[in-house]
């Protein structure tokens, strides 16, 4: 109880320091996802708008370049050696201007510059183009050359654009084994003559292609000393489609020497980056995967001199660091909150043992009271004023209403268990009386519902056997007189005349089996002592069309060795009606059983039981308890009078009726035979038929 309450004590202490520090955690969290991450985009856009500025700058500083070369004196005068009229060049000229041309090509940094002809100029289908947006001023662009146009220029510049491509996490695999294709920032100048006509153009430019040196100072731009956290990693990637043509992103996540490290050259760009950068021109500032890990990543498109889209400029950071130390700080601030907790729980429970005392005696007397004892709480060491105290008068008082109130329920238990014996067993004796009572009105029920249908069955079957017996006396009548009369000549149509005959005999046959549901007791034909076996045997032959017919197999197992009191015909009848129904439940190659035992009770014999069992379609719940009914069938060309009939004959004679079923598994009809026939006792309309289910 003490520490039950200590502990309740301290929870409440502490409830509100949890919440209030949790709150904190959470809104940290809160702050660091939302506006760090915020800010960590703001950052990499911004970046990337540097990357994209020096992009630009480099293709201007390419042209101030070419017209710092175009103006100095070396090359106007060496320039003006040359003679635009002349039908041959002047070779001499031409040579100093190269010389010039490849000393100020490897001062200022560029993959290539060379003076060109307009004539070469017009003829080569890359420089046509910007020919036509010259207007007689320098322009600058990117272009993407196929590998043998870049070897026109200079096979060096052929020889570096070949870049091995390299699959790569969340990419699509590579369509080629290299990208053979260089993305050039390309300047065209014209130089005009004293009369200011052009006839010449400087082509110089810088193939991006294996080119580390642009990266490399636009990495140093963006991403100097001290903008980064340790460890994380500024990159800068130049991209010719999806291919990383010119990058610093290493081929490891934590390089140990940043010059030596592999670069990651010829990898791709992920699936959506490329869709959405790529395919709909769109700028990328999020999350993005980079080769080997996540990086905080800003894309966007490359457009050459044409307005086309051949590539990206990307820049980014490495997301782990970040990560990094946003779990350190979780874990900082998660360590000063076990603290704090740990020292105002102990505080507390250290105060709430003074207060716990009285409470455990308290509790102490509660626990004697419930196991019996008489005792009270009695003065507590504490003043008259405090509450402990006031609470422990109060229970006493209560605990001596609670002693003499128990006496007085006890004595009224007793009295009411006498009169709740005394209800019950009343009640058990009403509720068997009523239970006898339900169960005579439901048999009466049953037998009302049968003899009505039964009756109104009656009276129509007579109605109609009177009608069909008088034509079919007079047709049966009128045959014979009609064979009578023809006499030797009646052989001709003899088959016919007897054909007619044995119809007639027919329908009154069916006639006299439909009279027995209208006068039963007129047509009860006598019994008398009957073996089964043979019963059971010449059944088999009369109903073998139908089992041929039916394709299937029968099984016989005829062990009765007793006699029962039986109508010989009517049995065959029940028996046939039985085999028929099974032969047209079971489909083709199926088996029936035909069982005869002797029925054994307390080891006496007592009868014959019988058993025709199929491995048919089973009947259903709802159609088993409906099946003896007068006209109900569930076969399209069925009277339903068969069961209705057999059960009719087999209840004359005391018998009883089994029937198990299971859908799909089959069913079995037994049918038991006394071996004194019961014909006098008066037995109800269902009694002796069993239904059940087969595999119970």
């Amino acid at each position: 109880m003490q520490s039950k309450v200590r502990y309740r004590i301290l929870f409440l202490t502490l409830l509100p320091i949890v919440l209030t520090l949790v709150s904190l955690v959470f809104i940290t969290i809160y702050w660091n996802v939302i506006y760090t991450g915020k800010q960590l985009f703001m950052k990499v856009k911004a970046d990337l708008v540097v990357a994209n500025s020096t992009l630009a700058h480099v293709q201007k500083r390419q042209q101030h370049q070419l017209s710092m070369i175009s103006g100095s004196w070396d090359f106007q005068h060496a320039f003006q050696l040359l003679k635009h009229n002349d039908p041959q060049p002047n070779h001499t000229a031409i040579n100093a201007l190269n010389i010039l041309l490849a000393q100020e090509q490897q001062t200022l940094g560029l993959d290539f510059l060379r003076l060109i002809s307009v004539a070469d100029a017009a003829a080569d289908p890359d420089l046509r183009l910007m020919l036509h947006q010259t207007q007689q001023q320098a322009i600058s662009g990117l272009m993407v050359l196929s590998n043998a146009r870049l070897a026109r220029i200079d096979l060096r510049l052929a020889e570096q654009a070949r870049i091995d491509l390299i699959a790569t996490k969340h990419a699509s695999d590579p369509t080629q084994n290299m990208e053979s294709r260089g993305l050039l920032s390309r300047t065209l100048m014209p130089i005009a003559d004293r009369s200011g006509n052009v006839f010449w153009y400087l082509d110089g430019g810088v193939l991006f292609n294996r080119n580390t040196a642009i990266v490399d100072h636009i990495r140093d731009l963006v991403y100097a000393k001290g903008t980064l956290p340790e460890r994380s990693i500024g990159t800068v990637t130049l991209f010719l489609d999806n291919v990383r043509i010119s990058t610093n992103v290493p081929m490891t996540s934590f390089p140990s020497d940043s010059k030596q490290q592999k670069r990651a050259i010829g990898t791709l760009v992920s699936d959506e980056v490329k869709q959405q950068v790529l395919l709909e021109g769109e700028n990328w500032i999020n999350r993005a995967f980079v080769f080997n890990e996540w990086y905080i990543s800003g894309y966007s498109p490359l457009y050459d001199i044409r307005g086309k889209r051949v590539g990206m400029v990307y820049a980014g950071f490495s997301e782990s660091p970040f990560l990094h130390n946003y779990l350190l700080n979780i874990i900082e601030l998660g360590t000063i909150l076990v603290i704090v907790l740990f020292l105002s729980g102990f505080l507390v429970y250290r105060g709430a043992n003074s207060l716990l005392q009285p409470i455990e005696y308290i509790h102490q007397v509660v626990t004697a009271v419930q196991s019996g004892r008489n005792i009270r709480i009695g003065k507590l060491d504490l003043t008259n004023d405090n509450e402990l105290a006031h609470l422990a008068q109060q229970f006493d008082r209560m605990l001596d209403q609670l002693q003499r109130r128990n006496a007085q329920i006890q004595a009224a238990a007793e009295q009411l268990e006498i009169k709740v014996e005394q209800r019950t067993r009343s009640l058990q004796d009403k509720t068997e009386e009523l239970e006898r009572n339900v169960a005579l009105l439901h048999a009466t029920r049953q037998q009302l519902v049968t003899n009505e249908k039964l009756t109104a069955l009656g009276e129509l079957i007579a109605g109609i056997a009177h009608e069909i017996n008088n034509p079919t006396a007079v047709i049966l009548g009128n045959m014979e007189l009609l064979k009578y009369e023809l006499g030797d000549n009646a052989k001709v149509v003899e088959e016919e005349i007897e054909l007619v005959i044995q119809q007639v005999g027919r329908i009154t046959t069916i006639i006299r089996s439909l009279l027995q549901y209208s006068r039963p007791g007129e047509f009860n034909a006598p019994i008398e002592l009957q073996a089964i076996t043979p019963i059971v045997e010449e059944m088999l032959l009369l109903a073998r069309h139908s089992i041929e017919q039916q394709k299937v197999e029968l099984v016989k197992e005829l062990t009765a060795t007793g006699v029962v009191e039986v109508n010989r015909p009517q049995l065959l009848q029940v028996l046939i009606n039985l085999m028929v129904n099974a032969a047209h439940a079971v489909n083709n190659n199926g088996r029936i059983w035909v069982r005869a035992y002797d029925w054994l009770e307390d080891g006496q014999s007592i009868g014959v039981k019988i058993e025709v069992e199929d491995e048919g379609v089973g009947i259903s719940k709802e159609d088993l308890s409906r099946i003896f009914d007068p006209f109900y069938t569930t076969r399209k060309d069925g009277t339903g009078l068969g069961l209705s009939l057999s059960y009719g004959i087999i209840k004359r004679l005391g018998g009883t009726i089994e029937v198990k079923s299971t859908l799909g598994v089959g069913t079995v009809f037994t049918i038991g035979l006394y071996h004194k026939a019961k014909e006098d006792q008066q037995v109800g309309p269902y009694d002796g038929l069993q239904f059940g289910d087969k595999t119970s």
